[in-house]
Formats: structure tokens, sequence, C-alpha cells
């Protein structure tokens, strides 16, 4: 059986003058605002689906390499990601066009050569890399603490 998870959004007005919100079913988001001008011209005015996406993919990603190095034997005592979306206009409009991942890992007994290698694994294999793969590209900078 699939597990599934619901969110919802409101918005009122137009595109540009008008405003929204989004919410998760767990509680964990609630009430986030939305605008364009966050979207599109400032992203300190509020929140905006593609900061939602990459807050998403770092997530994913964190636990995919966790996963991995665990596998390898060599669990990560702790690791840290920040993702950076980019929302451009292109010619087929604006869209998400790249999503840069930076990691930062304590893994003992791991060098830099092999947690590369597993964050590049994590990058094709987690479920949200894979929901975007051929539509966003996506970059991963691993190195570890310390």
């Amino acid at each position: 059986m699939a597990a599934e998870h619901t969110a919802s959004a409101t918005w009122d007005g137009d595109l540009m003058s008008g405003s929204g919100t989004v919410s998760v079913g767990s509680g964990a988001v609630s009430g986030v605002p939305l605008s364009w001008r966050a979207r599109a011209e400032d992203a300190s005015a509020g929140s905006s689906p593609e900061e939602l996406i990459a807050a998403a993919l770092a997530g994913c990603f964190s636990m995919a390499l966790s996963h991995g190095l665990a596998q390898a034997g060599s669990p990560a005592a702790h690791l840290e990601t920040h993702a950076t979306a980019e929302f451009d206009k292109t010619d087929a409009g604006f869209r998400l066009t790249k999503i840069a991942l930076r990691v930062s890992g304590d893994v003992p007994g791991v060098d830099a050569a092999a947690f590369k290698e597993a964050a590049d694994g994590a990058k094709v294999n987690c479920p949200v890399s894979k929901a975007l793969e051929g539509n966003v590209e996506i970059t991963v900078d691993a190195s570890l603490a310390g």
C-alpha cells in the first residue's frame, strides 16, 4: 500500500498582485505565504513552490545519502544539505530550471572521494530527484566537515 501525503494551497486575486498560502497535511508547514513577488522578484517576500521543492529535495537527498553511507558500512554522524532552486524565464516560459545541492558531512571512516561518490549516488537515486529527472538540472557539491 502506498503512503499518501497531502498538501493544500489557497490563492486570492490575480497572479501578479494576488497572494496565497500553502500547508501540508501533517501540520509541519502551515499557512506559509506565497506571492509572485516572492517567487520571481524578491525571495525574502515569502515562499514559493520552487523553494518548497528545493526543501523536499534537500530532505530526500539527505535521507538517501544517509542510507547509502550506512549500507556501505560507514553511517553518517551528521549531514547538512542546502538546496538553491533557480526559477527562470525561458523560451518555454517561467520554470524551475536548476537545483544546486551543497552537502557537508561528518562521516567517520570515509574519505572525500568516497563521500562524493555516495552523494552522486544519492542525487540519482532519491525519489524526489527521480521525479524531477529530465526536467530540472540537479547538481551536488559534497564535502566532509572539518
